[in-house]
């Protein structure tokens, strides 16, 4: 029987969703989101939960989108367009529903954790990390802009200058770098990271539940309250960039394992 692409384990208050496709570093598919979002709903509806886990399979968060899927049919300009459309919603619905549970959410960070997967760990309340954590905006390396409000939450975290620098370099970040960002609120062994994550959620979850709710509201309310049009404009942008030459280019290159030519057309 093959294995579920997200697992759900609940104790002591603490609900733990594992991402877990490991062959493809947990990559984020129309199959894993379908799957993420029936998790992430019964731990919103559970009562007996007051604390998320957010975590992947296999030593690693997340690759990012799946490209394999994002290629599936093909390398037509209307079928790419139309799927990147679709994924692009699909891991949209994730980033809200992440804000949208008002109970507290940790990200343990360990391994890739790139693109969307480094995006949807933005949205989450905590964000405690591997020091073999590697962090990356991908997105500019084939062609495409940030997806699962990449911009939006950074500029929120860090600032405009930061954020211009993430997305339009693309650079590989380690676990010390995004450290000194605050884009984590800590960074641990990879020895103690399971034990420091299930010390906080532990401590979270013996913390009056109605009043962390309300201050999750209100952080909301005063941070991310443009998140819902950030999403559509993504949508929107990648939509126009599926459809350009540099793309195309962007995503032959990275599947031949070759370096990229763009003409900025």
């Amino acid at each position: 029987m093959a294995k579920a692409l997200v697992d759900y384990q609940n104790d002591n208050h603490i609900a733990i969703i594992t991402m877990n496709d490991p062959k493809t570093l947990n990559a984020f598919s129309t199959p894993m989101k379908q799957a993420m979002m029936d998790a992430l709903d019964k731990a919103d509806q559970d009562n007996e939960v007051r604390v998320i886990i957010l975590q992947g399979g296999g030593n690693n968060f997340s690759s990012g989108g799946h490209i394999g899927e994002m290629l599936e049919n093909g390398m037509e300009s209307e079928a790419l367009v139309a799927k990147l459309d679709f994924m692009l919603r699909e891991v949209a619905e994730v980033s809200l529903k992440l804000r949208n549970i008002h109970k507290p959410i940790i990200a343990k960070l360990e391994g890739a954790v790139a693109g969307a997967g480094m995006n949807l760990a933005l949205t989450c309340d905590f964000r405690i990390a591997s020091d073999n954590a590697k962090f990356v905006q991908a997105f500019v390396n084939i062609g495409l802009i940030p997806d699962a409000g990449g911009i939006y939450l950074l500029n929120q975290l860090i600032g405009t200058a930061k954020t211009t620098e993430l997305v339009m370099l693309g650079d590989k970040l380690k676990a010390e770098d995004v450290a000194r960002l605050n884009l984590v609120n800590k960074v641990v062994s990879a020895e103690e990271l399971d034990s420091e994550v299930m010390a906080l959620a532990t401590r979270l979850s013996h913390l009056p539940g109605k009043a962390l709710a309300s201050m999750k509201h209100m952080i909301n309310v005063h941070a991310y309250m443009g998140l819902n049009e950030a999403l559509d404009m993504e949508v929107e942008q990648q939509t126009m960039m599926a459809a350009t030459d540099d793309f195309k280019e962007g995503i032959s290159a990275f599947m031949e394992k070759r370096k990229p030519v763009y003409q900025g057309k």
